[in-house]
């Protein structure tokens, strides 16, 4: 693989902090550590610093990575400019912030602290004098009402008559001269400061987009991880079973399995279709479970007699994951959003484009397909895209070539679809589904199940085991 080749699929523009803190947890796993951007982060600071040329400069740092920034920037800044740096003292310090305090204690600077309205106010000269203020207190993580000492701290900055440059984003209430904005803008108007993360940590799925999955509210509710319906089997019995299980380790409370066939598995609710084949005779009863059902999952082990009847069902489903022989012509889609997962002859059965044999070609060829809801395109490596946005799956293991394993990761999706946007949780159900089956090869190698995989997917997607 040539990184360099893949930037048209580097975003652009303003982007989330959740996406951002994924974008650096990726490049952390990419083997660049949170020192590393830390460094890089507050040396561009300090430069942007002396871009106004001051005689004194004062740094208010808080207790996260945005503190441990502003004090590597005192770090360049400790020759030729009269430093000072106000720390936030009470409550408890990042890992790399306490880090950077360590190294600031032996550095020419001023160094204060302040844990009350009233050490702020013994401060008030380093305020007055300052020609520029760096505000390094809050990140991008920053919720709730600003308090005390944070708010008497916000009010004398904003009365002093320095120029104010803030770090990756402005702490509320805050006013700034300048923004400067870490690897890329979190908002209008920020000055973008590269520092140095692979490109890769954007558009390839690694563990930080596990960070995009919602935690599940400690008063949850039974049902409140929601309910997965799966359509399917019949010529093919295990594949419905198989992507109910992937649903539930992935953290659905309830999923109906509606089959023709029976597997003996009591986690999973079996919805009994008479015959040999899922036929029109079944439409009715399959739209009533789908309108109850959260999400749907469709086309598992259906075989190739019974697209007319999903087609029918699909519009009923709130969201729906469409795999195996529900990618079929005309394509069915859900109310809301749909989540398509064809290997390379499915997709080409559905859009009559030959899938290239490079991995630009297929990324190429599922974005501009035309498809309205977004496409996992399987193989090697996975592309996601929702026809704008393109990620690449890197995860997984050539055992996995053995029977079920799409069904596993349909069902993955279709939990995470409950949770989630389609494009993520796309994204985050193939990284998911890979891992589990790299940890399986390393145990079992080509003697690897489908079902296999489906205790790893836990340890994957609630542990952050990237």
């Amino acid at each position: 693989m040539q990184p360099e080749l893949y930037g048209e699929f580097v975003e652009t523009g303003l982007i989330t902090p959740a996406r951002m803190r994924a974008v650096d947890a990726n490049a952390i796993a990419l083997g660049v550590t949170e020192l590393q951007l830390m460094e890089s982060a507050g040396r561009a600071l300090a430069d942007q610093v002396l871009s106004f040329d001051p005689a004194r400069v004062l740094i208010l740092c808080g207790k996260g990575n945005n503190g441990g920034d502003g004090m590597v920037a005192a770090r360049h800044l400790q020759r030729g400019v009269e430093t000072s740096v106000i720390c936030l003292e009470s409550g408890k310090r990042s890992r790399s912030c306490e880090h950077q305090l360590a190294a600031l204690r032996h550095v020419a600077v001023t160094l204060r602290s302040f844990s009350c309205r009233d050490d702020l106010v013994l401060l008030a000269s380093l305020f007055d004098r300052a020609e520029v203020i760096v505000d390094a207190l809050l990140g991008t993580g920053t919720t709730g009402a600003i308090r005390e000492p944070l708010a008497t701290c916000i009010a004398m900055a904003n009365v002093s008559p320095a120029k104010i440059i803030a770090a990756d984003v402005p702490t509320p209430g805050l006013r700034a001269d300048r923004i400067c904005a870490f690897h890329r803008a979190k908002m209008a108007g920020s000055t973008v400061i590269d520092i140095g993360i692979p490109a890769e940590a954007e558009w390839g799925v690694g563990p930080g987009d596990l960070t995009l999955i919602p935690a599940r509210n400690p008063k949850a509710h039974k049902g409140a991880g929601g309910t997965v319906l799966v359509i399917g089997g019949g010529p093919y019995q295990g594949a419905p079973y198989l992507a109910g299980l992937g649903a539930l380790r992935a953290g659905a409370d309830i999923v109906r399995i509606a089959s023709p066939a029976f597997e003996p598995i009591p986690d999973l609710i079996y919805e009994r279709l008479r015959g040999e084949r899922i036929g029109e005779e079944h439409t009715e009863r399959l739209i009533a479970l789908a309108e109850a059902a959260d999400v749907g999952v469709c086309g598992n082990g259906l075989g190739t007699e019974s697209h007319a009847v999903i087609e029918a069902v699909a519009p009923y489903c709130k969201k729906a994951v469409f795999d195996a022989d529900a990618l079929r012509l005309p394509l069915p889609c859900a109310q809301g959003e749909s989540i398509y997962t064809p290997h390379a002859g499915e997709f080409a059965r559905i859009t009559g484009i030959p899938v290239p044999e490079d991995t630009l070609g297929r990324a190429r060829a599922a974005r501009d397909a035309g498809i309205k809801g977004t496409v996992l395109l399987k193989g090697r490596t996975d592309i996601i895209t929702d026809g704008e946005r393109v990620r690449f799956n890197r995860t997984g293991h050539p055992a996995m070539t053995v029977g079920g394993t799409g069904d596993v990761l349909a069902g993955v999706a279709g939990a995470l679809l409950h949770r989630m946007p389609a494009f993520e949780a796309a994204c985050i159900a193939a990284y998911v589904n890979g891992k589990a089956g790299q940890q399986v090869a390393a145990e079992r190698g080509e003697g690897m199940l489908a079902s296999d995989l489906v205790d790893r997917i836990p340890g994957i997607v609630f542990e952050r085991g990237g």
